[in-house]
This record gives structure tokens, sequence and C-alpha cells, in this order.
């Protein structure tokens, strides 16, 4: 083979690589997320609007490895229900997907606090936890008849290695056993909880559909321009991961919507780099009727 005709050959591999990793980046979303029950304010399901162009996923929030006594301790992976369940009940969530074919809906593990004290990740043993957390969560999941589970821990008493294996094992079990067909998690940018949440990914990557990103856990005077930044900080961070927009709804941080959130949206859409839009959360929204979810639906439904 001449030196031409192998450049050629070399030019076209590396032209096919190219366009493999590429296509391996997770490509523009029409998906929607909300996460709701958490903060009691009486939301309903169908109090939010739902656009029929996009995919819709409800989070509640929280299930919890707590005691439900006033005095919560942690329990080892034994879940119980945290959320307002009885706006937010079984037969309300039966309900509402049978009305909306695109409505899939979720519970998140772990959040920030429980009885006004911060929420610990604190196993006894990886095995011990996961076989707890298996048992309790596909209880509460079935009971629920919900699609997915969101990994929202933000304090931690056990190392890195350790989250990483019982949450990895976890997720890997729910979907293996098919209990679950969707799983994300939801880091933010602070040097404790991102170690964590990368060894995760690190490790179990391949099994976690989408990153819920907290970007308004940055500062409340965000702009369009450090909000990109930021964003493609954490494509990096978790390479090849669906990556969500997302902004709080009582404007207490980040990229605000009024502020450039929909421009910054806009633009990672024409990027082709928009995993998809997430709100927390729908207690909060209640009180503005829900503008930005229909803002945030009505871009995400504009074709690719």
């Amino acid at each position: 083979m001449d030196f031409f005709r192998l450049f050629i050959l070399l030019f076209t591999l590396q032209s096919l690589l190219f366009i493999t990793s590429a296509q391996a980046k997770a490509p523009n979303s029409d998906l929607f997320r909300e996460y709701i029950g958490a903060e009691f304010k009486n939301v309903k399901f169908s109090d939010v609007p739902i656009n029929p162009n996009v995919e819709f996923h409800y989070i509640l929030a929280f299930a919890i490895d707590y005691t439900t006594s006033s005095t919560a301790s942690p329990t080892n992976g034994q879940f119980n229900v945290f959320w307002d369940s009885d706006n937010l009940s079984p037969s309300q969530v039966s309900s509402i997907k049978s009305q909306h074919s695109n409505v899939k809906v979720g519970l998140s593990i772990g959040g920030d606090s429980v009885n006004g004290e911060s929420c610990y990740f604190s196993p006894s043993s990886v095995d011990s936890w996961v076989a707890n957390a298996v048992s309790s969560l596909t209880k509460i999941i079935q009971e629920y008849n919900l699609d997915g589970i969101d990994i929202d821990y933000e304090h931690f008493h056990g190392d890195r290695d350790t989250f990483a294996e019982c949450i990895g094992k976890l997720i890997t079990t729910l979907k293996n056993n098919g209990v679950i067909s969707f799983a994300s998690i939801a880091p933010f940018d602070d040097g404790d909880v991102q170690s964590h949440y990368m060894a995760l990914w690190k490790s179990y990557g391949h099994v976690i559909d989408y990153v819920n990103f907290q970007f308004y856990a940055y500062d409340k005077g965000t702009t369009v321009s450090q909000f990109m930044t930021y964003f493609e900080t954490q494509r990096s961070n978790y390479e090849g991961g669906s990556i969500l927009a997302s902004f709080i709804s009582d404007g207490s941080g980040g990229l605000l919507p009024q502020n450039g959130f929909f421009t910054a949206c806009s633009r990672l859409k024409s990027q082709g780099k928009l995993g998809g839009i997430f709100v927390w959360s729908a207690d909060d929204s209640k009180a503005l009727d829900f503008k930005y979810e229909k803002q945030s639906q009505a871009l995400l439904a504009i074709p690719h």
C-alpha cells in the first residue's frame, strides 16, 4: 500500500472515531423534570401544566433512610416516605400517568435535611445498606407504581468509594430486577459533594441516565456567560452524561428565569448540548402559577 492510500485510510479511521465519540455525547433532549412534595404546600400532580410534546418526569422528594419519629436517625438503607403523601398518593400517581402518556414518576432519595437536621448518608456496610435499600425502595416503588430513582444525598458520613459502591449497586440491582427504568443523580459544585458523585460516575456512570445538576446552588447573581461556563465544566466532570439545566423557582440562587436562563438554554440547544431542564420545585412554583414550567416545556418542545 502506498503512502497516499495509507494516509487516506488513517484519515478515514480518525474521522469515524471522531464521529463515534461525538455520537457518544448525549444529544439534545425534550426531557422536563420537576421535583415535588418536599415542602408540604399541598401541591398536586394535576396542578402542574404538562406539555404533551415533551417527556415529563415528576420526582417525588424525598424517600429517606431515616426513622419517621421526631428524633430521626439513620436506618442503614431502610427507606421511608417523607414527601406529601396525602396529596401525592399511589392512586394519584396512577391517575396522572393514565391521563398523560408522556408522564413518568420517580422518587428521589436522600435530600438535604430531615426534621430540621442534615440528612446523612451513613451506611453500616456496603452489603447491609444495599440489601436494605433494595428491599425497602422496591416496596415503595411498587406501591406507588414508580418508574425511576434519583440520588440526592448532600451530606456524608461514608467515604467516596463506599458511596459509589452502595449507590452504584443499588441502581444496578433495581434495574436488573426490572424495578426501575431510569436513574439520575443530583450533584452540585461543592468539593465534598462533587468528589462523592464523581467517584460514583467513574465506576457506575453507565447505569446513570441523567445528571440533574443543581446549577441553582451557584450564586444568585449568576450571568448567562457564567452559566455556560459552569455547564461546560459539568459536561467535562460527567463526561458522556445527559446534563440537565436547572433553576430554583423561589429565586434564591443560580441563573434565574427572568435573568437569562432561557437564553442560556436556547444556546445550549443550538449547540446540541441540552439534556433537558429540571426545576426545584413544584411546591414553590405553585405560587407563580407555574409560569416558568410552561416556558421551559415550550422551549424543549421546539423540534431540534
